[in-house]
């Protein structure tokens, strides 16, 4: 075990070997099943192993004192330890599950189920020899908070959470976007300290993060924003909350819940509303509850319900339901065709145009994004607008802000800064940004189809019909005096060839 700080590199790579130890008996699509929780029961243990031997020292060797639960972030149960597991040579992942569950119940208000509901014990894939080797390769660092700040542990996280989502592509899409794409929505937004910021498909919570390295860099406190996520799938609602632990954040909640079917968070008057609200959802989601939202006891459903195999205006509508009036502000990220499908969704996109709440439409290029090749786009919405936007809509064509890669395409920094500087500077850029007004909306039966609005110059490069006559005169008259060089040439050879053989006779 080292006792020395851990490089991040170093950090990855140890990470990345437990996955490849995994390799064979579960699938890719699973590593985060069981990598994830280990990580943190580790990391956990370690940090109560640090925190008694300081309290050991500070009460010169009590070690009643070093045992109490107010010395400790978390309560490790007897027989629930790290090593506890690691001294453990037959039935592992058994030994592996109780340890687990005692932490959970010894914790219920911060880690009650939040490892998951991984098959420890199904030894058809994993072995006791296979849970030795990962244990054993996990027992290598110390992972304690004086060897692994919290930021490079969730620098490190991140990396895994990247690492996985590489590994299984197509199905990367359930917990991960783009950290390039994150990084715009983030600035997009611009969360500030003391704010409340909420995603209510939030995965492995790297928006929620996003948001937090944001405040950071601003230099504002990020230990005053309140963060909330909502989460459908078990794991990936699991790992946002070992996420938030191991960046070091405390004040949050996940909530794992169907979002657009059980809303998980409300204040007194109805759903909570946040200051800051970001999402990318699932993509033309079908099975997303239509039933219940033509009689919604939110009232979500204030511009209409949604097709019933679409869920992408239910979204919407329910994130502007989340913002909080007068200075809520949102991002969400959409596929192309939320801006131009008609029907039901026509209806709803005009009564929300109507209400004056979206600040901008930017598209974004093709194959950006784990599993799909389709372009999306982002909206943004404030629920008060800057006065010189009021009535009007700024549409961004970045389609070709990306670097095209062979099996995806890429957000580069610099694509970010162009775009975001369009977005602030507000003013027509030709071929890519234009300041739409209400009017102009209209006119397109509120259709945000963004070529509607940003037309694209062609450079017209070609010659007048005059000059191109006479460019055909010249290329006649060049071709002609070529034909009459070419007649010279070989009159020239067919006279050379008779002086030398009076008896060939060659004509042309």
């Amino acid at each position: 075990m080292s006792p020395n700080p851990i490089t991040l590199s170093q950090l990855e790579q140890y990470l990345a070997k437990a996955a490849w130890i995994l390799k064979g008996p579960v699938d890719a699509s699973d590593f985060k099943v069981y990598i994830f929780p280990l990580l943190f029961f580790k990391r956990i243990s370690d940090v109560y192993d640090e925190e008694y031997r300081q309290a050991l020292t500070e009460s010169e060797g009590d070690v009643g004192f070093a045992a109490l639960p107010e010395m400790h972030r978390f309560a490790i149960p007897d027989g629930a330890h790290w090593n506890d597991v690691r001294e453990t040579t037959t039935n592992i992942g058994g030994k592996i599950e109780d340890a687990l569950r005692a932490i959970e119940r010894a914790n219920q208000e911060q880690l009650y189920g939040i490892f998951g509901d991984a098959q420890w014990s199904n030894k058809n894939k994993l072995s006791d020899r296979l849970l030795t080797d990962l244990i054993e390769h996990f027992s290598k660092y110390e992972l304690s908070n004086s060897n692994v700040a919290p930021d490079m542990l969730g620098q490190a996280y991140e990396y895994l959470i990247k690492h996985f989502a590489d590994l299984t592509n197509k199905k990367a899409g359930e917990f991960y976007t783009p950290r390039a794409v994150v990084h715009l929505l983030g600035r997009l937004l611009d969360p500030r300290e003391g704010e409340s910021i909420y995603d209510p498909a939030c995965g492995t919570g790297g928006m929620l993060l996003e948001c937090v390295e944001h405040v950071k860099e601003r230099g504002g406190e990020y230990r005053t924003l309140r963060l909330f996520g909502q989460e459908k799938n078990l794991t990936s609602s699991s790992i946002a909350r070992m996420n938030m632990f191991l960046h070091g954040i405390e004040d949050f909640e996940i909530a794992r819940e169907d979002t657009l079917r059980k809303p998980a968070f409300f204040s007194a008057d109805g759903l909570r509303r946040f200051d800051c609200v970001i999402a990318n959802p699932p993509f033309s989601l079908k099975q997303w509850g239509a039933e219940e939202w033509s009689s919604d006891p939110y009232d979500r459903n204030f511009a209409g319900t949604p097709p019933k195999g679409n869920g992408d205006m239910a979204w919407v509508q329910h994130m502007i339901s989340s913002m909080k009036p007068g200075s809520g502000r949102m991002v969400v990220v959409l596929p192309h065709g939320a801006l131009f499908r008609k029907g039901a969704e026509g209806r709803i996109r005009r009564a929300i145009l109507e209400q004056d709440l979206l600040e901008a439409v930017i598209g974004l290029g093709p194959n950006i994004f784990y599993g799909t090749p389709l372009a999306p786009c982002i909206l943004v919405f404030k629920q008060r607008k800057p006065a010189d936007l009021q009535g009007k809509v700024l549409f961004i064509d970045a389609s070709d802000q990306l670097r095209n890669g062979r099996a995806q395409n890429y957000l580069e920094e610099k694509h970010i800064e162009r775009i975001f500087g369009w977005y602030e500077a507000c003013k027509d850029v030709e071929n890519y940004v234009k300041l739409a007004d209400q009017s102009d909306l209209k006119e397109n039966d509120y259709n945000l189809n963004i070529p509607l609005y940003v037309e694209k110059v062609i450079e017209d490069d070609l010659p007048s019909v005059e000059e191109a006559l006479e460019d055909l005169k010249v290329a006649w008259r060049g071709s002609l005096a070529a034909e009459e060089r070419f007649r010279g040439l070989l009159q020239s050879f067919i006279s050379l060839e008779n002086e030398q053989d009076p008896g060939k006779s060659l004509s042309p």
